[in-house]
């Protein structure tokens, strides 16, 4: 987090560029998902006393991942002490009083924000009373670094119950991900399990073939 903030508490007006995750990518590595209000804020410097961060306290409406807990307060880099301001390029801020949905994750200061701007969501209410999740505005370009090049946001705007829809059908993807690789890894396992139990069982049979082979190299060699 330390290292982070130092990279990125850079003029707002520098040019930044992040990784663009994926949505796969942020629900396999979180290690919560929550929907929540923001109660209360606090910035102070941290432990090196180089850095300022702010400690924002959520109240949990909902946990979409991992284990449910009423409140949660996750640390970003930028604010300010006094009259000391530092501010944060692809940094989420954060507002008392408003709804996000949170991809987190834990660092040496505590919770704090998985793939910084790209793993925090607001959430609004429309005149219908939906409650709608909407990436947090960014100015950090997103580059695929597969395909070397700058690319548009993918996610859009979706009611929550569809977003929570989209994080439970992909943790049951990854799940099931998972399960395949871990059938696959046990049955190669098995295989050379039973190739080495053949070995063994039949070890002086297999000697004599490969004593017999060279012996008969040997002689047509030798001719």
């Amino acid at each position: 987090m330390v290292a982070s903030a130092a990279i990125l508490a850079v003029p707002a007006a520098r040019a930044s560029m992040a990784v663009a995750a994926t949505f796969e990518d942020k629900v396999d590595h979180a290690a919560s998902i929550i929907v929540g209000k923001c109660l209360r804020q606090e910035s102070r410097f941290d432990p090196s006393g180089r850095w300022i961060v702010t400690y924002s306290t959520f109240e949990v409406e909902r946990t979409m991942k991992g284990n449910p807990m009423p409140e949660i307060t996750v640390v970003t880099p930028g604010g300010a002490v006094g009259s000391v301001h530092q501010s944060t390029v692809g940094i989420s801020a954060f507002r008392p009083g408003a709804e996000n949905v949170l991809f987190v994750k834990n660092s040496n200061l505590g919770p704090t924000i998985l793939y910084f701007d790209q793993g925090a969501y607001d959430v609004t209410t429309n005149d219908r009373g939906e409650k709608i999740v909407t990436p947090v505005p960014s100015n950090v370009v997103k580059v695929d670094t597969q395909r070397g090049m700058a690319v548009a946001p993918n996610d859009t705007p979706r009611l929550l119950p569809e977003f929570e829809r989209e994080v439970g059908d992909t943790l049951r993807n990854l799940r099931e991900q998972k399960m395949r690789m871990d059938t696959i890894a046990a049955e190669r396992l098995r295989k050379e399990a039973s190739l080495w139990s053949v070995v063994k069982g039949n070890k002086w049979t297999i000697l004599l073939a490969v004593a017999g082979i060279a012996f008969a190299t040997w002689r047509l060699l030798r001719h």
